[in-house]
């Protein structure tokens, strides 16, 4: 995926503190007045988790999974980045040269479009940062680990995402990589500040099983990445999408597939203990999303899904 070189990077829309360290690990939900919600192809271990034991997290949502390719400058043992991203991330050239600015420039444009989108409506959308950890950090959702995967947590309005989790998506998990795809991650989780503000979000979302509640508020939340996916160009932060942007971001919606992660994990599929949706799903919202451009097609809430 390519930047428009001459892009103007805006670093205030993402908090990096790799390296600042944290506390306390995850398994099976963040404990501590809130729930992670994730999206699109986030937080794939939690998934797995709530795949395998039937549990979601505490606070209404889940995570996604999905971003793929090794990051520079990541830091996953508790050492502080070898750069700072505000003298590093300046333009679109950067974000074609380096992994770490790429997310910025995916954060600016994500949420640029929602921006004018929501005004177009009438609305106000409120930006949201993302926060770049290593290893594991506080949360407003409790203590988070690198195993539980970029998430978005409604308590504290941030996006969170260890940016060594793309590598082991891809080395771990199958999918095979391609920077678009992590465009996809990030605006899945946006995606669920979107459904945040417009007062969806975590309604019902303990409801599992292949026709949910959960499975319903993340399947929107990839149909509206692929909204996104469709108007990425008009942003000003990219050039014009290709078939192979197309590709790798459906390659990861199916390489985090309810389906597929508990026939690799448990060898066999159990839909009443979905969380996410298979992978037939995940990529068939995405396309409706990015077929449509618009986000009054991502109703998942109502018939068939």
């Amino acid at each position: 995926m390519s930047f428009d070189p001459n892009a103007k990077l805006d670093t205030s829309e993402v908090s990096d503190q790799r390296g600042a360290g944290g506390g306390g690990g995850v398994l099976g939900g963040i404990p501590g007045g809130g729930m992670t919600v994730g999206g699109g192809a986030i937080g794939i271990l939690v998934t797995i988790i709530a795949v395998l034991l039937g549990v979601n997290l505490p606070g209404g949502g889940t995570s996604l999974g999905g971003g793929l390719g090794q990051l520079q400058n990541q830091s996953t043992d508790g050492q502080a980045p070898t750069s700072n991203i505000a003298q590093s991330c300046q333009t679109g050239q950067d974000a074609n040269t380096k992994e770490d600015c790429r997310i910025v420039g995916y954060v600016d444009s994500v949420q640029k479009y929602w921006t004018d989108e929501f005004q177009r409506r009438g609305k106000e959308y409120t930006k949201v940062k993302t926060v770049f950890f290593s290893g594991q950090t506080q949360t407003g959702c409790g203590p988070a680990s690198k195993d539980v995967g970029p998430f978005y947590c409604p308590v504290d309005k941030l996006v969170y995402i260890d940016l060594g989790f793309f590598d082991e998506l891809r080395t771990k998990f199958g999918a095979t990589g391609g920077s678009f795809a992590q465009g996809y991650v990030l605006a899945h989780e946006y995606g669920h500040h979107v459904q945040d503000l417009l007062g969806v979000l975590g309604q019902g979302s303990s409801q599992q099983g292949a026709e949910g509640q959960s499975v319903r508020t993340e399947l929107q939340a990839d149909c509206y990445a692929g909204v996104w996916a469709n108007h990425a160009a008009q942003t000003g932060f990219l050039q014009p999408l290709t078939d192979a942007n197309i590709a790798d971001s459906l390659n990861a919606a199916q390489a985090v597939g309810d389906d597929r992660l508990q026939k690799q994990f448990q060898g066999k599929v159990t839909p009443e203990t979905w969380t996410h949706g298979s992978s037939a799903q995940r990529q068939q919202w995405f396309t409706t999303g990015y077929q449509s451009g618009n986000m009054d097609s991502c109703d998942t809430f109502k018939g068939n899904i």
